[in-house]
């Protein structure tokens, strides 16, 4: 617990639930991948990430869109599909 303010309230972080991904989209080459996630609230989103090979096959984030919310899992896909170049629009 942090003390904070002159008047010395005890203050307590408040943790916030992580997304669930839901499904994660890779390129044919396996380089770029977009990770559809659900938001505890019910609301969807998605990141992109990258692998190169000096990063010893990690995930590196390189396009954080998690501020914008959708309705639904369709939603957040089809918002990903337009908005990266490399992901087929989905049917």
């Amino acid at each position: 617990m942090a003390k904070g303010g002159a008047d010395g309230v005890a203050l307590t972080a408040v943790s916030t639930p992580k997304p669930t991904v839901l499904v994660s989209l890779e390129d044919p080459e396996g380089r770029r991948c977009v990770d559809i996630f659900r938001r505890a609230d019910g609301s969807f989103g998605f990141k992109e990430f990258r692998k190169d090979p000096e990063d010893s096959g990690g995930w590196t984030m390189t396009a954080d869109f998690s501020q914008l919310a959708y309705p639904s899992q369709d939603a957040a896909l089809a918002a990903a599909a337009a908005t990266l170049g490399w992901l087929p629009p989905r049917r």
